[in-house]
């Protein structure tokens, strides 16, 4: 059965990720150090983001889940599927029963698994820290669907029309920029913050902050998120190539 295919194929594309040293390291640790660090340390006060005696993890945990998200939905599957486009992985798998779709969803099914796991992970280690709330369901909940969707459609749309070890260098680099001045970690003031807040980056941070640091949703952010899904979409399938 196809359902079946697909589940036998995110299963194998989790199990890639979670074995996978570096992508562990992206993935995991290093946004559980960005959380202990931001909690930890008088970074966000001195750069404004925050008051003196405010709580920092109204920042770190939202900055922590949003860096996860980025890693896993765009970083980590856009140079899994570079790579796998190179050496004719996507080629074969093509040709087999379980087709292009079914290896999309399967590829689909194993990011959400690993944010899943991410998500747990960050929320354990903030009840560790002291978190407590407020969190909104809603708001966290359409922030990670529309911002895998946004992410993950430009990171294969990346994977099927650039060289593997180009998405490599590329990703890992826009991965950096999303998480230092795109707004995925903390806001920016001032017309730089206007600018990224129409970028996923900044959507998926600014989503992610208001569900987690006021307990709302942002409908500006979510409806900016679904537009680059649809974007980079449709974009993907016009211009991926599997070989």
């Amino acid at each position: 059965m196809t359902s079946t295919r697909i589940v036998s194929q995110a299963k194998f594309e989790t199990l890639s990720v979670l074995r996978n040293g570096e992508q562990l390291l992206l993935s995991i640790i290093f946004p559980l150090g960005l959380l202990v660090f931001l909690a930890k340390t008088p970074l966000l006060p001195g750069l404004g983001v925050i008051e003196a005696g405010a709580d920092p993890l109204s920042i770190a945990v939202p900055g922590a889940l949003s860096l996860s998200l980025a890693s896993s939905a765009f970083t980590g599957q856009a140079i899994a599927t570079a790579f796998d486009r190179r050496y004719g992985v996507l080629r074969q798998l093509a040709t087999t029963p379980l087709g292009t779709n079914g290896l999309i969803l399967g590829k689909l099914g194993a990011v959400i698994v690993v944010v899943l796991i991410q998500y747990a992970l960050v929320f354990a280690a903030a009840a560790i820290l002291g978190f407590r709330g407020p969190v909104d369901a809603l708001g966290l909940t359409l922030a990670t669907l529309f911002g895998t969707a946004a992410l993950v459609s430009l990171g294969l749309l990346m994977a099927g029309t650039v060289r593997a070890e180009a998405t490599l260098a590329a990703t890992n680099l826009i991965w950096v920029l999303m998480a230092g001045v795109g707004g995925l970690v903390i806001a920016h003031p001032g017309e730089w913050g206007t600018v990224v807040g129409y970028l996923p980056s900044g959507a998926l941070g600014d989503a992610m902050r208001s569900a987690i640091g006021h307990g709302g949703t942002d409908i500006k952010a979510i409806i900016v998120l679904l537009v680059w899904g649809l974007v980079g979409t449709l974009a993907a399938r016009r211009w991926f190539r599997f070989e």
